[in-house]
């Protein structure tokens, strides 16, 4: 199946080789550099986990820069029909500089993009990254270090919670440089008598032993 089809069908999908190791060195060499971020979130403060999250000012690094102006526009097909199928009246403009603009008449113009480290014993609970009104219905993180060489445990997942229905859990193992691309919000399934809304929530497993990294890149800004 085409990425497309893969969201509608499952409202995630994997995306291999999005960065190479290099590249995923130099985002976790960030880190420790204060000059990038606008703000560290400790995430035991908030009951959030169990680990740290810092976010991206502007001007972004490059690579992340690319990413979010190459992927936002490849996504806008499926959310503009996701919306169709809701019965939404929302259409997500072409380029991320319209949505942008969109998000800045909401007051929300701080960005979103994300560092985020895990040691042992780590983890995220299930949680929706939303920040405002206005928010995109896809966003993408992508894994900087390699599974069972740098870190053990720490599985990306997913709860899917269909109305009067028991949730189904999805757990994914991207490899180093990989992304998944999920649902920010909720998702259209194809019922008897139409589509209806599906809730998404995401989080991480426990980390057992290691370092786990990841950049998160959220479309919509932050108020």
């Amino acid at each position: 199946m085409t990425i497309p089809e893969t969201l509608q069908q499952t409202g995630y999908a994997v995306l291999p080789g999005l960065l190479s190791p290099d590249e995923c060195a130099d985002l976790i060499a960030l880190y420790d550099q204060p000059e990038p971020f606008r703000k560290t979130i400790v995430m035991e403060r908030f009951r959030f986990g169990r680990g740290e999250y810092k976010y991206f000012q502007y001007p972004l690094p490059a690579s992340v820069q690319h990413l979010r102006e190459m992927l936002y526009p490849a996504l806008v097909p499926v959310a503009n029909a996701w919306m169709v199928a809701l019965k939404q009246p929302i259409r997500y403009p072409d380029t991320l500089a319209e949505f942008h603009a969109l998000c800045a008449g909401q007051g929300q113009t701080k960005p979103t993009p994300l560092l985020l480290r895990y040691e042992s014993g780590g983890y995220n609970a299930l949680h929706q990254d939303l920040y405002g009104t206005v928010f995109f219905p896809f966003q993408v993180v992508v894994l900087l270090n390699e599974p069972g060489r740098d870190f053990t445990g720490g599985e990306f997942v997913l709860i899917e919670q269909r109305p009067r229905a028991q949730s189904k859990a999805i757990v994914l193992s991207p490899k180093q440089g990989n992304a998944v691309v999920f649902t920010t919000n909720s998702r259209p399934v194809e019922g008897s008598r139409g589509p209806y809304r599906v809730s998404m929530k995401h989080g991480v497993s426990e980390v057992l032993t290691g370092h786990r990294n990841t950049l998160g890149i959220i479309f919509h800004e932050a108020a």
